[in-house]
């Protein structure tokens, strides 16, 4: 609630800048600075480093809010998906029934229980994911609040250069023809050295 002091009202019909004085509830209560203002304005979330905390701090918030109650335990299917290592939580079932997903260097089954300091490897998409266990968590979050609750060790993924297709076509250039339907088998190299079809 701001509070107008009468004294600093500015005189009507007056052409000077607008002096009107507004002052925080702060103020009213007697905590001002040494000329009247409030001490220091506080950060604004995301500008500069105490920004950057506040938000680590909501973060560190929501995560905790989203943990087990005491004495419950966390599935790694569940966390796995909790923490957007997989898209669904049936695709991260699927991946432990598979033995994509490794717990301490162990095939583990999906209903497994995480602790924390488990250091837990998914292999899919392309590439393999080593994660260390920082905090159980049992709902699924968003990504900021989901990278506080592991520490992430896994290799860089590949470049992209490396993974984008062979052979893309220009939209709307038709049905490609039989001689560039063989360049493009050529280019991606699905006949091998051995195969009869090439000869």
């Amino acid at each position: 609630m701001a509070v107008e002091h009468a004294d600093d009202k500015k005189p009507s019909g007056s052409t000077g800048p607008d002096t009107t004085r507004r002052t925080s509830d702060a103020d009213a209560a007697g905590v001002t600075g040494s000329e009247g203002t409030s001490p220091e304005p506080s950060p604004t979330p995301g500008a500069g480093p105490l920004g950057v905390d506040a938000k680590i701090a909501e973060a560190v918030a929501a995560a905790e809010a989203a943990a087990p109650k005491t004495g419950e335990t966390v599935r790694l299917d569940s966390w796995i998906w909790a923490v957007r290592l997989v898209k669904t939580r049936s695709i991260g079932a699927n991946a432990c029934r598979g033995g994509h997903v490794r717990v301490n260097g162990e095939r583990v089954k999906p209903a497994y229980t995480v602790h924390v300091g488990d250091e837990v490897r998914l292999r899919g998409e392309g590439r393999e994911r080593i994660v260390v266990v920082k905090r159980l968590i049992r709902r699924r979050v968003g990504a900021p609040v989901a990278a506080q609750c592991y520490i992430d060790n896994s290799p860089p993924p590949p470049p992209r250069a490396a993974v984008a297709p062979a052979g893309v076509r220009d939209r709307g250039a038709g049905r490609p023809t039989k001689r560039d339907r063989r360049e493009l088998e050529r280019l991606r190299g699905l006949f091998g050295q051995g195969n009869p079809e090439q000869q």
